[in-house]
């Protein structure tokens, strides 16, 4: 258990306390000590996260497998290229300030830091390329030896602490805090660390949650009393100097003459040396875990059959890590980790959600996160606040690697990989139960008042289909049917001279009255005279609180239209769900096929098809189309949604998953013979239909049977976000 925290601890002991605390206190005076404590606190939530992932996980690859794993590749590529550029920018900065506490050691001009820090950071890379690693003996060791030291520099300090140094306590109000916080976040970086090396610990379900809790709460309680320390006998100006790299000496020196700060400059050596080393080699380790899932060049994961070593990804490593400490400056390097770091732990805590809400059979973890959602959102919110506060270079930076991780992705990985993340199963299997509790409301309690809309061109034989399906959709809830012929004339006739009943009027409701002899609900005939048709329509169905608005579909024209009018005005201003009726001639009804082509089906189709089904003793087909490529889990997840949709119908149902390449031609052959369609639809514009074209109506184009265009009301007030996600799950 004690070797496992050491390897959490080990990995936070280095920079962030024997480098930070001067540099982040410019940046809020005394009250640094708060930014280390709320940093902690923002930190816990990833670090319940990541725990709870490795005992689900217990093998070698960490914050990278687990976030490819849980929100796909791109995020993935995303999170391991930010973690890569996190632990080489914290080791760069390690490293810088190793050669500042050297200096203080050897006699060597301040001028030479630069080349002192590169001799350094080349050293390192040799090391890790020959495969020289400190033991977990030795690395326990140097971690205990630091916490003694740091707990004689706190007991000894802590007795000369002048309060007047804490005033006055806050020096930049409530963002110098939030922005020194965020500085200060990369000192815990490496608690998540022994997740990396899951596999290797023994008990993973008990020693890693604790390990990492109580890490965090440790180093907390140690950054706290020392940096109290540091604040309460260091001068302010002293601390707080643009080029203090060395606060920890410089805070021994004040009560304990030279020989303190020389025992704290070798203290920090070994620690920041240990340190540099364990990040170089984690952070190699990110392009070689990349390359293996296919994310990036198949050499970066090449051993070396003399040292045993990833040379090319620690050589890639080495490069970027000496160009930083030789063009990055110090406080840029810090911020930057912390950045990345803080975008990187974001991804922690949504990629424990998305597992979370994926339902998936393998992930059974031995420890849970508690407080689920609420922590993990918290954690996600803290991050964020905090990237705000940070300041335009972090921001970019943060921003960067998002843009750098999406081209990456797009120009080289997405064509090697073909998994897919649990969050898109998530997404999948919430729309699919969100639509499943929909279609079982509309079904409960879906009105039945329906309006069909027709004109005096309208033929007995289109008015008795437009009728049979109107009466099946209000048999279903003892609803019943307005069949009204609307008119129009001329604005120079008043609406009074042109009421008057004709003979076609006579003819239109005793030709009404025939046909609804024979069909299951009441059938209500009006004639309307209007001056505008369409508001006439809409004003109507208004005036009787309609639950639906059919009328018949005329694609022969410039653009579909209803009585004239196009048919994308109505189903913007329609106060109800508006159906549309493409006639091909309707016999008799045996089969009707509810198609779609991305996602789970509206209740409106759903309705149409039973209520239709029931009353022609009809069988109902469910069709939807996946791509070619589609992973299996979204055929899985759809053919379940598929069953327990069925189970909703009152008629007999059957469904298919149709993998095609060309979704509306996969869709229009596997309609086959049907009798009926049924599909959705939605209004665009006619640039929009222009430029891009309009699937639905292609479908209706190709598809032989009577087609039913289905628009339900609920999509006017369909978010944007609602719409990406549903393209992104599907």
């Amino acid at each position: 258990m004690y070797a496992t925290i050491t390897i959490s601890i080990g990995a936070m002991i280095g920079s962030g306390i024997f480098v930070l605390p001067g540099l982040a206190a410019k940046k809020t005076g005394p009250s640094v000590i708060l930014a280390y404590l709320l940093a902690g606190l923002i930190v816990l939530p990833a670090a319940l996260s990541k725990a709870e992932m490795a005992t689900a996980m217990p093998e070698a690859g960490g914050t990278y497998l687990y976030i490819d794993r849980a929100m796909g590749p791109l995020l993935g590529t995303i999170a391991g290229i930010g973690a890569w550029f996190s632990l080489v920018f914290k080791s760069a900065f390690a490293l810088v300030g190793l050669g500042a506490y050297v200096v203080l050691l050897v006699s060597i001009p301040s001028g030479y830091l630069v080349y002192l820090s590169l001799g350094l950071g080349v050293l390192l890379i040799v090391v890790n390329v020959v495969g020289v690693k400190q033991s977990g003996r030795l690395q326990a060791i140097i971690v205990s030896l630091v916490l003694l030291a740091l707990a004689a520099f706190v007991f000894d300090g802590i007795t000369y602490v002048d309060s007047s140094r804490f005033r006055p306590f806050t020096t930049h109000d409530s963002g110098g805090i939030l922005a020194a916080t965020g500085f200060v976040f990369v000192s815990y970086a490496g608690v998540t660390k022994i997740a990396s090396v899951a596999e290797e610990v023994e008990n993973p379900g008990r020693n890693i949650p604790f390990a990492m809790i109580f890490s965090v709460v440790a180093m907390m309680l140690v950054y706290t009393l020392t940096v109290f320390v540091v604040v309460g006998v260091s001068p302010s100006d002293g601390l707080m100097a643009d080029d203090m790299l060395t606060p920890m000496a410089y805070a021994a020196g004040q009560f304990a003459g030279r020989f303190g700060e020389l025992a704290l400059a070798t203290v920090a050596i070994f620690a920041l040396t240990s340190m540099a080393n364990a990040g170089v080699l984690s952070s190699s380790r990110f392009p070689f875990a990349m390359s293996r899932d296919a994310l990036a060049p198949e050499r970066l994961s090449e051993v070396s059959g003399r040292f045993k070593t990833p040379i090319v990804s620690v050589g890639l490593t080495g490069v970027l890590l000496l160009g930083l400490i030789a063009f990055v400056p110090v406080v840029e390097l810090a911020k930057l980790a912390s950045a990345f770091k803080i975008l990187v732990f974001t991804f922690v805590n949504l990629a424990l959600i998305a597992f979370r809400e994926s339902s998936l059979e393998s992930y059974s973890p031995e420890f849970t996160s508690p407080g689920y959602p609420w922590v993990q959102i918290a954690g996600t919110g803290g991050g964020l606040v905090l990237l705000t506060q940070m300041g335009i270079v972090a921001i970019g930076g943060a921003v960067g690697i998002i843009l750098i991780g999406i081209v990456w992705y797009l120009v080289y990985g997405r064509e090697k990989t073909e998994r897919e993340g649990a969050a898109l199963d998530a997404l999948r299997r919430s729309a699919d139960a969100q639509s499943l509790k929909q279609v079982e409301e509309t079904f409960a309690d879906g009105g039945g008042t329906v309006v069909v809309a027709m004109d005096e061109d309208t033929p007995p034989d289109r008015e008795q289909t437009l009728l049979g399906v109107a009466a099946s959709v209000a048999a279903r809830n003892g609803g019943r049917v307005h069949a009204v012929r609307f008119e129009e004339v001329p604005e120079q006739l008043s609406l009074s001279s042109a009421t008057d009943m004709d003979a076609s009027d006579r003819t239109f409701e005793a030709q009404t009255e025939e046909i609804a002899a024979e069909l299951p609900a009441e059938i209500l005939p009006r004639e309307i005279v209007s001056h505008d048709l369409k508001r006439a329509v809409v004003n109507y169905a208004d005036s009787v609180d309609a639950d639906f608005l059919l009328g018949e579909w005329e694609p022969d024209r410039l653009h579909a239209e209803l009585l004239g009018s196009d048919v994308d005005w109505f189903m913007n201003g329609a106060p109800c769900d508006t159906i549309f009726l493409r006639h091909r001639g309707l016999d008799s009804i045996d089969d009707i096929t509810v198609i779609t082509r991305r996602g789970p089906y509206r209740p409106l189709k759903v309705l149409l098809a039973d209520a239709i089904a029931v009353q022609h003793d009809a069988r109902i087909r469910f069709l939807t189309a996946v791509e070619e490529e589609a992973p299996e889990e979204q055929v899985t997840a759809t053919t379940t949604y598929h069953a327990e949709l069925e189970k909703l119908c009152t008629a007999p149902t059957e469904s298919e998953v149709v993998r095609t390449s060309h979704v509306i031609d996969g869709l229009v052959a596997a309609t086959g013979d049907t009798d009926v369609a049924v599909i959705g639809t939605v209004a665009h514009s006619r640039i929009h239909e222009f430029a891009f074209g309009d699937p639905a109506v292609e479908l209706s184009d190709r598809i032989d049977a009577t087609v039913l265009l289905a628009h339900p009301r609920e999509l006017k007030s369909r978010s944007l976000v609602r719409g990406l996600v549903e393209k992104l799950a599907f």
